[in-house]
């Protein structure tokens, strides 16, 4: 009757998480190779064992044994291979979901992020007012190089000189400084040989 009124069936138990998943899926892998470990020391037992018999009836059947567990040791590995796959495919959804989680907070940082940049910029910071700051910043470095150009200047140099009468003068300068090299290169008097007069011919 409950089921005829759609009475809604208890739910079961909870779905695991992909991490209780891949740890039992893992603890399933860890068996299997314990398994696979014990039938290979029990494969080199028989290995050991048919090296050293001689009798071809007991040989054959330490081979017929031998095949058995091999079989065995086969089956095992290719559950566990299985079994290493589906841990695989857990342990990356588990990635997967993971790195969604991270792109969700990265983006909801970022929206609030820019949420409380625009309310900054629109409230405590005006572009009027900052241009207005920068051109006032821009006249005060004009002045202050007017000012430091005037502090620099040479109080002692008329400003009435004319340029061409400094360049005339400069001229003479060196002029004078020419001749005084010329009369410093000539030999003195005194050290100049006496002229000898000159010998008579026939």
């Amino acid at each position: 009757m409950k089921r005829v009124f759609g009475k809604k069936m208890a739910d079961g138990p909870p779905a695991p998480t992909l991490d209780q998943a891949s740890a039992g899926v893992g603890g399933r892998v860890e068996s299997m190779d314990a398994k696979i470990a014990s039938l290979e020391k029990e494969l080199k037992g028989y290995k050991d064992k048919l090296k050293t018999t001689k009798s071809p009836a007991a040989k054959k059947q330490l081979q017929k044994r031998a095949m058995e567990v091999l079989k065995r040791k086969r089956m095992y590995e290719g559950q566990r291979d299985q079994l290493a796959g589906q841990q695989f495919n857990i342990d990356q959804a588990a990635f997967g979901v993971e790195s969604a989680k991270a792109s969700v907070s990265t983006v909801k940082a970022m929206q609030a992020a820019s949420k409380e940049l625009r309310h900054t910029i629109k409230k405590e910071l005006n572009v009027d007012a900052v241009e207005d700051m920068t051109d006032d910043m821009a006249e005060l470095f004009e002045d202050f190089d007017e000012i430091n150009e005037a502090l620099g200047r040479n109080f002692a140099t008329p400003e009435d000189i004319d340029e061409a009468d400094l360049e005339a003068e400069l001229d003479m300068l060196e002029n004078e400084f020419e001749e005084e090299q010329d009369l410093a290169e000539e030999t003195p008097s005194y050290l100049q040989e006496p002229a000898l007069p000159s010998l008579p011919t026939g």
